[in-house]
C-alpha cells in the first residue's frame, strides 16, 4: 500500500541574498514581519533563513545577490553570465525586472516557510505532540550517514550552506513533527471493522474476479502469403524465435520471441480474439485477418478464471478502507487547519503572502489543493544534504 502524511508545506528552491527590511503596519510590532497568534515571527529569522535559503544558488554555485531596490550588483552579475542560447544582450531594465521577480520569489518563499513551520510547531504543541531531543539527534545522524560519505563533507556543506546544526535540526524537527502529527490526526481512522470489510467484499465482489487468460506465440505479416509461410515454417518445425525474427513486424513481441502475455478477452482484435479463446493449447494456429494484419499464433499456457474469495480478499480490503478514512479524515484537518491558522496569522504590509490573514486580494491561495499533498516549504541548497522531507507512516 501506499503512505500517507501531514504534507503542510511546499518544496522550495530559492536564489538571492538576504537583506533586512523594516516592518510596519496591522498589528504586527516593529522588529517583526508577522504574527501567528501571540507568536512573533522577527525580522532576525527572516533575513537568516533568506541568507541560508539564497546561498550558493546562483551561476556556477555562487550566490547572485539581489541587492533590493536598486539590484545594481545583481543586474551586474546577469550581465556578466553567458545569455542563454538565441537570446540576444538585455537591456539594463530587462535585467533588472528579473532580478526583482527573484527577490520577490525568494521573500514570498521564505515567509511561506516560517509562517506554516510556526503553524506546524503550535499545532503540536496544542496536541502535546513532540519529538523527544535524542530522537531527534538519532534522526539527524541516520541522514548524515545517508547524505554524506564523511564528516568533513557534512562541514563542508554546513559552510557553504549557510546552515548551522541548528538550523538543520530545526528542518529535522519539523518534519518528524508532521509525520508524529499525522498519526496523531489519522490514528481513529485506522479502525476498520470485519463488517466493514465484508460490506465492501459484497458490494464489489467483481473486482476480485480474474477472467480467463492466455499467454500467446504470435507472428504479425502484412500479407496472407507471408503468415503462410511463416506458418509452414512452425509447421516444419523451425523455433518460434527464428520464425518471429524472420517475419513478424510487430517490434514489441519480436523483441520477446513473440511472447505475448497474460491476454484476456476485451484486450485485442475481435478476430483475433475469437480464434485465440477458440484454439487449443500448443497448436500453431492461422493465419487470421485483423485490422493490423496477418496473424499465426499458438497458445502457449491457459490461466484459467478464479475468484478471489472474501477471506484471501481481506487484508487488501481492510487496508485500503483504512487508506480511504485516512485521507479523507487528514484532508478534511489539513483544511480546517490552514482556516484556522490563516486567521491567526497577520503580515507586515511588505511581507503579506497567501498564508496571511491580510493577504493580497491576487493571493488567496494557501497552498495546492489537498489532494496533491504539498511538502514542507523549507529552503533546499543544492549540495547534498541530511533528507528533509517528513518521513510517512505506513497506511
Amino acid at each position: 500500500m501506499g503512505r500517507i502524511t501531514l504534507k503542510l508545506l511546499l518544496p522550495l528552491a530559492l536564489t538571492g541574498a538576504a537583506f533586512a527590511f523594516v516592518a510596519c503596519g496591522n498589528d504586527v510590532p516593529p522588529g517583526a514581519v508577522a504574527k501567528v497568534g501571540d507568536t512573533e515571527i522577527t525580522q532576525e529569522q527572516f533575513d537568516k533563513w533568506l541568507a541560508i535559503a539564497t546561498k550558493g544558488q546562483g551561476q556556477g554555485g555562487q550566490a547572485t545577490e539581489l541587492d533590493a531596490p536598486e539590484f545594481t550588483k545583481c543586474v551586474a552579475a546577469k550581465k556578466k553570465a553567458p545569455a542563454p542560447s538565441g537570446q540576444g544582450k538585455q537591456t539594463d531594465a530587462a535585467l533588472k525586472k528579473q532580478c526583482k521577480t527573484e527577490y520577490d520569489t525568494v521573500k514570498a518563499q521564505v515567509m511561506r516557510f516560517l509562517i506554516q513551520a510556526e503553524w506546524v510547531t503550535q499545532e503540536a504543541e496544542k496536541r502535546n505532540v513532540e519529538v523527544k531531543p535524542a530522537q531527534l539527534q538519532k534522526t539527524l545522524e541516520d541522514q548524515k550517514k545517508q547524505a554524506f560519505p564523511t564528516d568533513k563533507a557534512y562541514k563542508t556543506y554546513l559552510k557553504t550552506s549557510g546552515m548551522t546544526e541548528d538550523d538543520i535540526l530545526f528542518r529535522v524537527k519539523l518534519n518528524e513533527l508532521q509525520t508524529k502529527l499525522t498519526q496523531d490526526v489519522t490514528e481513529d481512522a485506522k479502525k476498520v471493522s470485519n463488517a466493514d470489510v465484508e460490506d465492501y467484499y459484497e458490494k464489489n465482489e467483481k473486482r476480485f474476479a480474474q477472467p480467463e487468460r492466455r499467454d500467446l506465440l504470435i507472428v504479425l505479416t502484412k500479407t496472407e502469403a507471408k503468415a503462410n509461410a511463416a506458418k509452414q515454417a512452425l509447421d516444419s518445425g523451425q523455433p518460434w524465435k527464428q520464425v518471429v525474427k524472420q517475419y513478424s513486424i510487430d517490434e514489441t513481441t519480436k523483441a520477446q520471441g513473440g511472447k505475448l502475455a497474460a491476454v484476456a478477452k476485451g484486450q485485442q482484435d475481435k478476430a483475433l480474439e475469437d480464434a485465440v479463446f477458440a484454439a487449443s493449447k500448443g497448436e500453431v494456429e492461422g493465419p487470421v485477418k485483423t485490422q493490423f494484419g496477418w496473424y499465426v499464433f499458438e497458445v502457449e499456457k491457459v490461466t484459467p478464471a478464479s475468484q478471489q474469495s472474501l477471506e484471501q480478499a481481506r487484508d487488501t480490503i481492510k487496508n485500503l478502507l483504512r487508506s480511504q478514512r485516512q485521507q479523507k479524515t487528514l484532508d478534511a484537518f489539513i483544511k480546517d487547519f490552514r482556516e484556522e491558522y490563516k486567521d491567526e496569522t497577520d503580515c507586515s504590509d511588505d511581507y503579506r503572502v497567501a498564508e496571511c490573514k491580510n493577504a493580497p486580494k491576487d493571493d488567496t491561495d494557501t497552498g495546492p489543493s489537498q489532494s496533491s499533498q504539498p511538502q514542507p516549504n523549507q529552503p533546499q541548497p543544492e549540495q547534498p544534504q541530511p533528507e528533509t522531507q517528513a518521513p510517512q507512516p505506513e497506511q
